[in-house]
């Protein structure tokens, strides 16, 4: 899958979407003029895209597109037609609501930061007329939801400073309340995992190594399971690495016998206009594989077609997109 440029002349919205109708238009769909065209639109333009076929056309083209493709490629491409706020706020409902299967909802929640959870929040209550907090508790239970709630609602720093005396202090705390004890006290582990910002928490995972001689992963794995445990986790590995753990998650998807292709869409989808770029690097360092080659061996037909069109290299037109929807990576800033 070669890396794709966006075109450098912004293409006219209008020809967008005379191109897509005249695709759907007869019998069958034009697939490769779809993809040609979506795959290489970044948010912005996917936005005035969309306006104008329903203004031009009196239709919603993501309920032209239900009509009009199929399967994976049709999964892959809704996800990707929203902008990155709207497309999370439909993947947390999609897992509470609907799926109730909480790993994806978890993964959003605990991989965003405070700004953009608080944008998420605002905008899942007007997409969906309830408060994201109600469905959570509606939907989760025990510790898994006082994290989730906590994360979803706690003010959190989200500079590069860190106080590395509360740092030492948090890591030994932690320890008291896991691994030096009888059980496990989770409420202080809700209390540190949720307060903290991501530099923070990635001070305390060293302090944890350098004091106890592994790291806090693997003092959350013996300490908490379920879907508490991915909490914890993917909170510990998005506040040291993001980039390597969604190239964690990307390999678990793909790895043994068949593929699970709604992980591997929600985050190829999710991550692209963010950090793909890191992941690719991660996924090769630590797998020996292109993430490129893996993908391409995982899929095929249109679906795979799409995402060989989809890997694009975050430019500073698309980093100013990603600020106005409050969407983007501490690390890309």
């Amino acid at each position: 899958m070669a890396t794709l440029i966006l075109p450098p002349i912004p293409p006219s919205p209008r020809d967008d979407a005379m191109q897509l109708y005249r695709a759907f238009k007869g019998f069958g769909c034009d697939t490769t003029a779809v993809i040609n065209i979506l795959a290489h639109r970044d948010a912005t333009q996917r936005a005035y895209l969309q306006q104008e076929y329903k203004a031009t056309y009196s239709e919603e083209l993501s309920k032209r597109l239900v009509s009009e493709l199929k399967g994976k490629l049709e999964t892959a491409v809704l996800l990707w037609l929203p902008d990155p706020a709207a497309r999370d706020a439909e993947i947390i409902r999609k897992s509470l609501v609907v799926d109730r299967s909480l790993e994806a909802a978890t993964e959003v929640i605990c991989s965003r930061t405070p700004s953009q959870l608080q944008y998420l929040k605002q905008l899942y209550h007007s997409k969906f007329g309830v408060y994201l907090e109600h469905e959570i508790e509606l939907n989760t239970s025990g510790d898994h939801q006082k994290i989730l709630l906590r994360y979803l609602t706690t003010p959190r720093h989200e500079g590069l400073e860190v106080n590395r005396e509360i740092a030492q202090k948090d890591a030994k705390v932690l320890y008291k309340a896991g691994e030096k004890k009888l059980g496990t006290d989770e409420k202080t582990f809700v209390q540190i995992f949720s307060e903290r910002s991501s530099a923070h928490l990635a001070a305390v995972s060293s302090y944890y190594h350098d004091m106890y001689g592994h790291s806090l992963k693997k003092a959350v794995k013996n300490e908490a399971s379920g879907n508490f445990g991915l909490a914890l986790l993917t909170i510990t590995e998005c506040a040291t690495n993001p980039a390597k753990y969604f190239a964690k998650v990307l390999y678990k998807a793909m790895k043994g016998l068949g593929t699970n292709d709604s992980t591997l869409i929600r985050v190829i989808v999710t991550r692209t206009e963010i950090d793909m770029q890191y992941i690719k690097a991660e996924y090769a360092k630590k797998y020996k594989k292109t993430l490129n080659d893996a993908v391409h061996s995982e899929t095929s037909g249109n679906y795979r077609i799409f995402f060989s069109h989809f890997w694009v290299r975050i430019t500073s037109q698309r980093c100013s997109i990603m600020f106005r929807f409050g969407y983007i990576s501490n690390y890309d800033v």
